[in-house]
């Protein structure tokens, strides 16, 4: 037996928040789904408050972070549509390892463990967190120059800095030195490793914008052919000439409706079963 998610669940990444949803949270919702946007802990309250505290984000650890979106899902009565941005597509994956949703995207994904692409121009843009081994322990921003490398650097100048003042908070260094870094040199598996070889997860589409900076094609590219031994069905899209702010570029809608209508497509119920077209 199938069903047809009503739920969509939308998982932010690293230096944002659920703000960063607002929109698609007011498209899908015209559509007639039910949509959610759960924080990290203590994320609930707004982007200017986390600015003025941000110690709430440097003492953050992945595993509390997935245990936290992982009750939301379960909270939902029937398996929803999951989708994350960025760290939020590391997430994404993390909770489809544990079996939830019914058919699953992580949009310009950062990686899990055991992915080993590092192309130069993320390198650049996380430059600004691993300068100084002192971030391991901070809360770490982008300047606005800083945040249009790796974000915004497909639109124009005036752009980007309306959307760093809007959404830009800082993120947990170490997660960036961890997971970015050092999570392929520690021996045995850790906060952000999945199971690639798992028959009984949900769905799983990888979408890569053509001229990402922080998280490049290559990367997704990898990430998702690292699930080639699985059964279950894994994808990969990649949209020209877009950027890391994909999600909230001009032309974000067409990436909104390419991720749902595969996402339905693709669907399975609680038992793992495909949903038919």
């Amino acid at each position: 037996m199938t069903t047809t998610p009503d739920t969509i669940v939308l998982v932010h990444g690293l230096w944002m928040t659920p703000r960063s949803w607002e929109h698609w949270v007011e498209y899908f919702g015209a559509k007639g789904y039910t949509v959610l946007t759960p924080g990290y802990p203590g994320f609930e309250i707004e982007v200017e408050a986390l600015r003025a505290n941000p110690s709430i984000i440097a003492d953050l650890t992945v595993r509390e972070t997935v245990d936290h979106l992982a009750a939301v899902i379960e909270a939902v009565p029937s398996p929803p549509i999951i989708i994350g941005h960025s760290f939020g597509g590391t997430l994404t994956q993390l909770l489809v390892d544990r079996g939830l949703g019914a058919a699953a995207v992580a949009i310009d994904s950062a990686p899990t463990e055991g992915v080993r692409v590092t192309p130069p121009s993320q390198a650049k843009a996380l430059f600004p967190i691993l300068k100084s081994l002192s971030n391991r322990h901070k809360a770490v921003g982008f300047t606005a120059e800083e945040f249009r490398y790796a974000f915004t650097n497909t639109i124009d100048e005036q752009a980007s800095r309306a959307a760093w003042e809007r959404y830009h908070i800082p993120a947990p260094g170490n997660w960036v030195w961890t997971y970015g870094v050092f999570e392929n040199f520690r021996p045995g598996h850790h906060e952000t490793w999945v199971d690639y070889a798992r028959d009984d997860r949900a769905p799983l589409l990888f979408i890569a914008g053509g001229e990402d900076h922080i998280m490049p094609p290559s990367v997704n590219k990898s990430n998702a052919k690292h699930y080639h031994k699985s059964e279950a069905v894994t994808d990969y899209h990649e949209f020209p000439g877009r950027s890391h702010w994909t999600c909230a570029e001009p032309g974000w809608q067409e990436v909104a409706d390419y991720a749902l209508d595969w996402a339905l497509a693709n669907a399975s119920a609680a038992s793992g079963e495909p949903a038919t077209d």
